[in-house]
């Protein structure tokens, strides 16, 4: 296992992601043509170019969550990231976390060299992941995600959206820790553009730091080419970086402890800059 802290407190880390699925709604079928076949080093290589354009933890997923995506079996979806896991770990030093909802598929991938367990429903779909976690002393990630992707953003609705989101990640947290996750393994993920319209989502983007403070837990950020920045700019997903590199110096100064990124070299120096602001901001009231 990676030591802890995954997200240390002395900077915001860049979350690399690397999916190893077809119809991811960005970068789908890079490495994967069917269901299962998985070209292992052309992910090797995207994942070396992800770790020097700044990233500090590579996020592997073998099943897409964009909206209204069906889930696939655990035994697909492990046949598909956890061959990858298993070369980063013997290339890179750099953790690992596999993006799964499913306690099977983070089981497998932990015992391939993966550290990090990042779960997009906040163990809803699988409370049995938050054991397994556990067990392995791995880092767990709980996203924010009310019902399933294949019908998220049928019309989502909240009174008070940082209210509900924190107030839900609170009960999967308790979920985790009554498993045996400690606090110092634990992260949380408000779910940009899981079951979220344009507002939700700014809202959250802006108060990464009053989650923290409510749950005393690192925030990751995750609002890499998601279609709400689509909605803003006009932009096709393909065309989201700058809007996601923005996106991230919010985040970053608004408090976020990582962001979560498809292109990590401008979210690098986006984060620095926000950081950089943050502790300006603070200084500034001292």
């Amino acid at each position: 296992m990676h030591p802890s802290p995954v997200f240390p407190p002395d900077r915001v880390s860049v979350v690399g992601v690397l999916n190893a699925t077809p119809d991811s709604f960005s970068d789908g079928g890079r490495f994967v043509r069917g269901d299962e076949h998985v070209d292992v080093e052309a992910a090797v290589t995207a994942a070396a170019a992800l770790l020097r354009e700044g990233a500090h933890v590579i996020d592997v997923g073998g099943e897409s969550t964009r909206p209204g995506a069906r889930a696939v079996d655990a035994a697909v979806e492990t046949a598909r990231a956890v061959p990858v896991i298993e070369a980063l770990s013997k290339r890179f030093d750099a953790p690992l976390s596999i993006d799964t909802r499913k306690a099977e598929v983070a089981e497998a991938a932990i015992e391939a060299g993966a550290s990090i367990v990042n779960d997009v429903s906040g163990l809803r779909f699988d409370p049995a992941l938050a054991g397994v976690a556990a067990r392995a002393g791995a880092t767990l990630v709980l996203g924010h995600l009310r019902g399933v992707p294949e019908t998220m953003q049928d019309a989502p609705r909240f009174e008070d959206v940082l209210d509900e989101v924190a107030r839900d990640l609170e009960h999967s947290v308790a979920v985790a820790r009554a498993a045996g996750v400690s606090d110092a393994r634990l992260a949380v993920d408000p779910g940009l553009g899981f079951g979220k319209e344009l507002a939700h989502n700014l809202a959250l983007l802006a108060h990464p730091g009053w989650l923290r403070e409510r749950l005393g837990l690192p925030v990751v950020v995750g609002p890499s080419r998601k279609s709400f920045l689509g909605a803003l700019t006009g932009d096709a997903a393909a065309q989201r970086d700058v809007a996601t590199w923005a996106a991230c110096a919010i985040a970053a100064f608004a408090g976020a402890d990582a962001v979560r990124v498809h292109a990590p070299s401008g979210a690098a120096r986006a984060v620095v800059v926000g950081r950089a602001l943050r502790a300006a901001r603070q200084e500034g009231r001292a």
